[in-house]
């Protein structure tokens, strides 16, 4: 992999970014000369995203993708904008933990609202708008995989996605757009730490084999890989920046 990435000249659309790992990837775009469109539900998270990058590259947009109606308005300001999407990064997500015995509806429908059907719509609608070899790429978790307690209905959200990416691979693959999933382990950002209600973070680094928390900067590098050049033959498949938690968890 290049040591800097270049994306002179291109188009990214980041869902959920914001915060966490979208804004490391935004700012990553950023800094390797792309132009980047970011949404978030709250315009005050958007505000001090952008007063961070501080870049005229970077252009905010109020979107609850989640459900069509905030897509749509993503849509509209990429369509308004007359760019063709180099790189889609379907980033938005939530995560509530409770047991099966004590999960409730609401919870069920936020997280499969947000995590499946706005990753789902969000692409549908984005298709029109990505150029011939563009690149989209899918959060996903490494709890797909795993069995985590707690995890039933996060878990089950990552594991619709993973097959909805694998799908739209092949459906996409005619305009050479390649489609990938990143499956990143424990990361410390806002929404982790809101997530795991307060739990210590030395019990996740405790289950990776290299004993710490992802940072988002390094998931940022793994999502430019995906869409750069350098990845050119892959598509249809799962990237573990997991920290070697799959391996070392199990062992």
């Amino acid at each position: 992999m290049n040591a800097k990435m270049d994306f002179t000249n291109k188009n990214v659309v980041i869902t959920g970014g914001s915060t966490g790992i979208g804004f490391a990837t935004a700012k990553a775009f950023i800094d390797a000369g792309a132009k980047v469109w970011i949404t978030s539900r709250s315009a005050e998270n958007l505000e001090t995203a952008a007063a961070t990058i501080d870049n005229p590259n970077l252009h905010t947009i109020v979107s609850d993708t989640a459900n069509v109606a905030g897509i749509a308005v993503l849509e509209k300001a990429v369509a308004e904008s007359g760019d063709k999407v180099d790189v889609l990064f379907l980033n938005a997500g939530i995560a509530v933990f409770a047991p099966i015995a004590s999960a409730t509806e609401t919870d069920f429908d936020a997280q499969f609202n947000t995590n499946v059907k706005g990753y789902y719509f969000t692409l549908q609608k984005m298709i029109p708008h990505l150029k011939e070899g563009a690149s989209v790429i899918f959060t996903s978790s490494t709890v797909a995989t795993a069995a985590n307690s707690g995890a039933s209905i996060y878990s089950a959200t990552k594991g619709a996605v993973n097959k909805i990416a694998q799908i739209a691979a092949n459906e996409l693959a005619d305009r050479k757009i390649r489609v990938n999933l990143l499956s990143p382990g424990p990361v410390e950002t806002p929404g982790f730490d809101k997530a795991t209600l307060g739990m210590p973070k030395e019990a996740f680094s405790s289950v990776t084999a290299l004993q710490r928390m992802g940072r988002p900067e390094e998931i940022a590098k793994t999502v430019l890989f995906l869409a750069s050049d350098d990845a050119s033959f892959i598509t249809g498949t799962e990237l573990l920046a997991d920290g070697g938690y799959l391996t070392y968890a199990t062992k």
